[in-house]
């Protein structure tokens, strides 16, 4: 069951947004498509293939870039079933798309929440960062982030294609009842949103505070103050403008749906505005390459070296796997 679709349970005619939102999510999932498709693949390539030394920041964005691609590349079965306005793919690539978005949704919240605490800890506290801020941490992090959002997305599994009006339809409920709904959409807002938003807020408060006193600056670098600035950046434009406007148009939509409302402009321009902030969300797995980008100066320079070298008719992967071993060399994007 996908909350997204509610709008087209139980409403009159003149009340389904079929004709509005079809084009709408083929065109912004075939961009979300083509654009995920290639930069989280080659962000992969990137940490996987030419990173030889993996830090705490490596393991948290190869996390990231995977559970965008496997949401990328679930894409192709919406566009398909919003393209023909009927689902023809089976049980349960129906179960695995529905799955793969929440999957893929507070995932990536975790995951970049997760980053934050532990810049937090490398800018506040850097000599404990030297044992907190560890390879090794953080991959029992993501795994426990795996298993948590895994497990907790189960329930989505139980999605299945159904008969309404002589097509078969995903994404769209058919079994819950209206109390269960609400219950998981406040658990997903409290757990998935709400408390690791206000977690990044808080650890950028402070961040921000450290990056301001004038004892910080005189020890960094102008150049190495930006990253802090560049992820603050990212992280809260993504929560801003791709998370929040989703959960708190899911909510309201979810409590007129509950009461029954009928079909009035103010109903119907709420059934639009889910349409559009899921596209909003959808869009992060387009966004978060900017971090990789704009965060890690060493990722910068791989990607730089890669283009560089292919023009040249090099190969970028021996350059970036041998490096030269000067004092200089550097091949893995910073600690956070």
């Amino acid at each position: 069951m996908d909350w997204t679709m509610l709008d087209v349970h139980n409403l009159t005619n003149s009340c389904r947004i079929d004709e509005y939102k079809r084009p709408v999510f083929v065109g912004v999932y075939s961009l979300v498509l083509a654009v995920g498709l290639v930069c989280n693949t080659a962000a992969l390539y990137v940490f996987v293939g030419l990173t030889r030394r993996k830090t705490a920041s490596t393991i948290f964005m190869t996390n990231l870039a995977t559970s965008d691609l496997f949401f990328n590349l679930t894409l192709p079965y919406r566009i398909a079933y919003y393209w023909q306005n009927q689902w023809t793919l089976g049980t349960f690539l129906c179960r695995l798309s529905t799955y793969a978005f929440y999957l893929n949704l507070y995932a990536s919240i975790y995951f970049l929440t997760a980053l934050s605490v532990f810049r937090y800890v490398a800018i506040l506290h850097p000599v404990r960062a030297k044992t907190l801020v560890s390879v090794r941490r953080a991959w029992l992090a993501c795994l426990a982030i795996w298993l948590f959002i895994g497990l907790s997305s189960a329930p989505f599994l139980r999605a299945s294609p159904h008969k309404r009006q002589g097509r078969m339809r995903c994404f769209e409920p058919h079994t819950m009842s209206w109390g269960q709904i609400l219950k998981m959409n406040y658990m997903a807002l409290v757990l998935g949103f709400l408390l690791p938003f206000l977690a990044i807020v808080a650890c950028y408060g402070r961040i921000v505070l450290r990056l301001w006193s004038p004892s910080y600056r005189l020890k960094r670098s102008a150049r190495s103050n930006r990253k802090p600035v560049y992820m603050i950046f990212i992280v809260l434009s993504s929560f801003l403008f791709c998370f929040l406007p989703y959960h708190v148009a899911r909510t309201v939509h979810l409590h007129l749906m509950a009461q029954g409302r009928d079909c009035q402009q103010q109903t119907l321009l709420v059934h639009k505005a889910i349409v559009a902030t899921l596209c909003l969300a959808a869009a992060n797995s387009c966004l978060n390459p900017l971090l990789y980008y704009f965060v890690g100066e060493n990722f910068r320079r791989l990607v730089k070296s890669a283009l560089t070298f292919r023009r040249g008719g090099h190969s970028a992967l021996s350059i970036s796997s041998y490096p030269p071993r000067t004092a200089t060399t550097v091949v893995v994007p910073e600690a956070p």
